[in-house]
């Protein structure tokens, strides 16, 4: 006998009350809650294959609340994903798949990253802007190769985040109507009842975002959760939020519709009880075959997955050129030749010494490489002309032009740079996004889970320090170059001039497995000579610029971006007193780092004690590199409004200062 609609509901609850109560910790209320929408979902409308979690076409899944994670593996384990029974049982513990939080790095159908709520949100909308673009791209009448929905659970935490308000409000604009998020509306937070604090008209703001939404849906009646897909289906042209009124803990005598279902576990007494409730008499982590069966969808999966690689073979023969440059981007390649091109294109600019800011200098770099790479899509947080990551090729992907490139994403950083972080994982795109430094701030948490995913992303950030003048100290990085590169994973670039600055923009082109970011200057920097041998080791992250006793080494002058050329003249000063002094360019310490012992010892050779690093941000960051009895010339301040050269003199940062600071050294 086939198993209800309850009971397939009712074996996701379980799976997440028992999993919960074997950690002694997580989320059981959401999973009990959002079972019944998850069921119709997943059963009825999710087309995605369990054998092959990368299909191409598959349908996305994001659980935005993503706390309530047994939820998400429960679904994974029933319907056939690499997820055993005994990765469930070992739900939070170290080295399992069943992390704390989804993480897509580690389970199998785990789309992305998500616990910082609001962002699974922002990601689903990169998703979905992906497929919108790629389909205009790619598909051609009676091909739909690229035809797929997200879908979003999210919570009330969600909603009250501002990136979802970034992340919806741009989804409305651009019209992403595969875009389908289910609202688990149940009125509690961690600290109680939200009468408190989230009254928001939350289905009229989402229509003054552009988006249909389907109000007072019973998130526990499957055949008014399964008309609601249908509506939500039938808009083509408008993003979908379905309000879905669940109660929290779902089946719990004492604790249903209570904040203390919400973040710890039900305890044994009321499981017991639930388990009574909703009549479910099976031991803790079993579930009998006929549920089981009801669940399974590895052979709908294959066959969906066979279906789409009919439809692509059969593409493939009538659009040959526009299949392969399909696969190669989904398989994530660069094009041939690209590092090539990209060498000759560094040679030239050594060769032609540009004396320009190096935000200019990015922008020659997108310009040069923009056409070898159509997968590359930019944007700015309403800066482009100050960032300058516009190119004579960019076009706005809030039409349909099947070349669109580039997004205008308004004054939304953090949306900007969660969004960018959905391009990325969802496949043919390499995003690139934009902002002032300063004002990293805002997308910072955005930037960590670029890392921590990873999602191959490039956050440019212009305007880097003191130099950008006048605008005074809001405008002014200080900490920020420091606090990047602490972030793990997190590949930063401070360039000191142009060939330093294309480099940083094909190596974080070239990279796999994480973000980079590349940070440029306001003003006009200068050109420095170098060795072919030198503007190949630019890309080591670290390397020796200027040498006034090749082969002898007093004194180590370290400096990143418009510093740099402060450290050239000064060691130039230096050698004409006889001091046998290097000049270290660093223009990413993060890459330096994992350069062999052998080559860093040969930049930064312990026998030479005596060292300097100058960079116009916070000092601290330094020491690392020059020892306590070293000294650092930077900041220990906010900055000022003033013209810039003003400002270095004001704060220090000179070359007379450098000079100086090597009498103070032992």
């Amino acid at each position: 006998m086939s198993a209800s609609r309850t009971e397939l509901a009712n074996a996701v609850r379980f799976l997440a009350i028992d999993a919960v109560e074997a950690a002694k910790s997580g989320h059981p209320g959401m999973p009990m809650g959002m079972a019944d929408i998850a069921e119709v979902l997943w059963n009825g409308y999710y087309r995605h294959n369990p054998v092959n979690p990368k299909w191409p076409n598959r349908d996305r899944f994001v659980l935005s609340n993503g706390h309530g994670s047994m939820l998400h593996y429960a679904l994974l384990h029933l319907s056939g994903y690499d997820l055993p029974i005994d990765e469930l049982k070992r739900f939070r513990q170290l080295h399992s798949r069943t992390a704390g939080h989804p993480e897509a790095a580690e389970t199998p159908g785990v789309e992305t990253t998500t616990g910082p709520l609001g962002q699974g949100l922002a990601n689903a909308v990169g998703f979905a802007l992906a497929e919108k673009v790629l389909a205009q791209r790619f598909n051609r009448p009676g091909f739909d190769i690229i035809d797929h929905t997200t879908w979003v659970f999210l919570g009330d935490g969600c909603l009250m985040e501002g990136v979802s308000h970034e992340a919806a409000s741009l989804a409305g604009t651009w019209g992403l109507g595969k875009l389908i998020c289910f609202w688990d509306d149940n009125n509690i937070s961690i600290d109680g009842n939200t009468n408190g604090w989230f009254t928001d008209d939350t289905a009229a703001r989402f229509e003054a975002y552009g988006w249909q939404v389907i109000r007072h849906v019973n998130g526990h009646d499957p055949v008014e959760i399964d008309q609601a897909i249908r509506t939500a289906q039938a808009e083509t042209g408008k993003p979908t939020l379905i309000c879905c009124r669940t109660a929290i803990g779902f089946g719990s005598p004492n604790k249903q519709g209570k904040e203390s279902a919400h973040g710890a576990p039900l305890g044994k007494d009321e499981i017991a009880l639930t388990r009574a409730a909703l009549k479910w008499p099976h031991a803790p982590f079993e579930i009998p075959d006929a549920v089981y069966d009801g669940w399974r969808a590895r052979d709908a999966g294959t066959k969906r997955n066979a279906a789409w690689n009919d439809l692509f073979s059969a593409y493939a023969a009538a659009h040959p050129e526009a299949a392969a440059e399909l696969q190669r981007r989904l398989s994530d390649a660069l094009p041939e030749g690209f590092a090539e091109q990209a060498a000759a294109y560094i040679a030239k600019l050594q060769a032609e010494g540009p004396v320009v800011a190096s935000r200019k200098a990015s922008q020659m770099a997108i310009e040069t490489f923009a056409p070898l790479l159509p997968e590359l899509i930019g944007g700015s947080a309403d800066l482009a002309h100050s960032n300058l990551t516009l190119w004579k090729g960019s076009k706005s992907v809030a039409g349909s032009d099947a070349d669109a490139n580039y997004v205008y994403y308004g004054v939304r950083e953090f949306g900007m740079s969660a969004i960018a972080n959905g391009l990325a994982l969802h496949g043919g795109f390499l995003p690139y996004d934009a902002t002032f430094l300063v004002f990293s701030d805002y997308s910072r948490n955005a930037l960590r889970m670029s890392a921590l995913i990873p999602a191959n992303v490039i956050h440019v950030f212009t305007h880097d320090s003191i130099g950008l003048g006048e605008d005074g100290p809001t405008h002014q990085p200080v900490e920020h170059m420091a606090s990047l590169r602490y972030i793990p994973n997190n590949d930063v670039w401070r360039p000191c001039d142009a060939v330093e600055s294309a480099t940083a923009w094909a190596e974080a082109i070239k990279r796999r497995g994480g973000p980079s970011c590349l940070v440029f200057s306001r003003q006009n920097l200068a050109h420095q000579p170098r060795s072919a041998q030198q503007v190949a080791d630019i890309a080591r992250g670290g390397y020796v610029l200027f040498e006034s006793q090749p082969g002898a080494c007093e004194l180590i002058l370290i400096g990143t971006g418009s510093e740099v050329e402060l450290a050239v003249q000064a060691a130039k000063q230096l050698a004409e007193k006889g001091v046998a002094v290097r000049v270290v360019s660093m223009p990413s310490t993060t890459v330096f780092e994992r350069q062999d012992a052998v080559y860093r010892e040969s930049v930064l050779p312990a026998a030479c004690r005596r060292r300097i690093a100058v960079e116009a941000g916070t000092r601290d960051f330094w020491y690392k590199y020059v020892g306590l009895d070293g000294a650092v010339i930077g900041m220990d301040s906010f900055g000022a409004s003033a013209p810039a050269d003003q400002l270095y003199v004001h704060f220090g940062i000179t070359v007379d200062a450098v000079v100086s600071a090597v009498d103070n050294l032992k």
